[in-house]
């Protein structure tokens, strides 16, 4: 979701050789970023094309199906990707001559223009409505945002401190779950400032601003979606992998492939011991399918430990995969026309997946209220009345979209390479 273009970059001296050869390869991190981006719409389709997209569960071992699962885990792979990388273009930026302060500066800058987006521009996108019950829907953008500022300040111990950092942060967040805290929900006692910092810390979920009662339902009301800790502990890993690309070839490759493996042996035995890792331990089913669901059914919100190996490790090993490759191909380049402009994909795939679930709608002539309701609706009730079909109509439009956003996406990748001197489409 972040899109740092390092050849738009300032920067007071020439970058070492190996640096500079470094940028003949980006193409294979535009590539995974642009795959994921395309994975991502997927999910938002789902949950406006699907029959009650937006109020069931579809990774509950319980009640999905097979393909129904597997079309929401396999966009698992976004928001993890989209971190990580985050990370690694910054440090590409710092490795091609951004000085510290520099790249602190772009940092923060960017950091607080994703939170400005998240508030003003992402919260009325998703939901349609500026109802101000749900005062802010702390997501995806918001949590690289936040990211990305707490970067903008670690740069400053080394790359070894920040990898350390990343590492402990990835590997030790879990031992939190001990320290939970109780749900909130209407009619329950206020939670106190503690625990709302500790929500959006380390624990997803609702809590109201003001600090007394005021009914059943007090407000306005912050959702916490994203807990930003682990997404820390993630751009960290991620601005540190950007040294990979100063390596050669052979070893990059050689590396990335041994990580990407190690990471979903380390997943597998983790998952199997089933003591630490993540926090909902998996359960055998009365099927075997549905103790593979619950197997691979793991906490996203935060992202634990096993979410994290499961989900990163695919990105590892893609990028080992194109490494090298000349990836000229149209479907390369499709891939990487999205991963060059990714917040502006994330950005006008809204209004396209709103108007695929109300053609649906309309021409299933089901209820169309539910489009503009609120996420508290949805929380608390009642509930809106469903609308959707099938999960192959989700397909379909699905497909049709990643088509018709290529164009717009094409034509903002070629302003921003046209026209590097206005500096707001370096943030966008």
């Amino acid at each position: 979701m972040t899109a740092t273009d390092a050849r738009s970059a300032p920067h007071r001296h020439a970058p070492p050789p190996t640096v500079a050869a470094a940028a003949t390869r980006l193409g294979s991190v535009d590539l995974y970023r642009g795959l994921i981006m395309v994975i991502m719409l997927l999910d938002h389709t789902r949950e406006r094309v699907h029959f009650a997209g937006m109020s069931e569960n579809p990774t509950d071992p319980a009640t999905t199906t097979t393909m129904l699962f597997v079309t929401r885990w396999i966009t698992h792979l976004c928001a993890p990707g989209f971190v990580f990388l985050a990370g690694t273009s910054a440090g590409l930026l710092g490795l091609r001559g951004y000085t510290s302060p520099q790249l602190s500066r772009y940092l923060l800058t960017r950091g607080l223009v994703l939170i400005a987006l998240e508030f003003f521009v992402v919260r009325p996108l998703v939901f349609l409505n500026v109802d101000l019950r749900m005062l802010a829907f702390l997501e995806a953008i918001w949590a690289i945002g936040l990211s990305m500022i707490a970067l903008s300040a670690l740069i400053f111990l080394g790359q070894r401190a920040v990898l350390v950092v990343g590492l402990i942060i990835v590997f030790g967040h879990n031992a939190l779950d001990t320290f939970g805290v109780p749900q909130w929900l209407p009619g329950r006692a206020l939670p106190s400032l503690f625990t709302k910092l500790y929500q959006v810390v380390h624990h997803a979920g609702f809590f109201p601003v003001d600090m007394q009662q005021t009914g059943q339902l007090p407000g306005p009301i912050v959702f916490v979606g994203y807990p930003v800790l682990p997404w820390i502990g993630v751009i960290a890993l991620g601005y540190c992998f950007a040294h990979v690309y100063t390596w050669n070839a052979e070893r990059r490759i050689r590396v990335l492939t041994v990580v990407g493996v190690s990471m979903i042996a380390l997943f597998v035995a983790l998952r199997v011991l089933n003591v630490y890792g993540n926090p909902q331990k998996w359960v055998e089913g009365a099927t075997a399918v549905q103790t593979a669901f619950s197997f691979m059914n793991l906490q996203k919100y935060p992202p634990s430990l096993d979410f994290l190996l499961a989900t990163l490790a695919p990105c590892m090993l893609v990028l080992a995969l194109v490494d090298r490759k000349p990836l000229t191909s149209t479907i390369a380049q499709w891939f990487m026309t999205f991963g060059r402009v990714p917040l502006f994909f994330f950005l006008i795939q809204w209004p396209y997946v709103h108007v695929a679930g109300f053609l649906t709608a309309l021409t299933l002539g089901q209820p169309l209220t539910g489009f503009t309701a609120n996420l508290v609706d949805y929380a608390f009730g009642p509930t809106p009345a469903p609308w959707g079909g099938p999960l192959w109509l989700v397909y379909i439009a699905w497909m049709s979209g990643a088509l018709l956003l290529y164009f717009p996406c094409r034509w903002y990748a070629s302003l921003r390479a046209r026209r590097r001197d206005i500096a707001l489409l370096r943030y966008i």
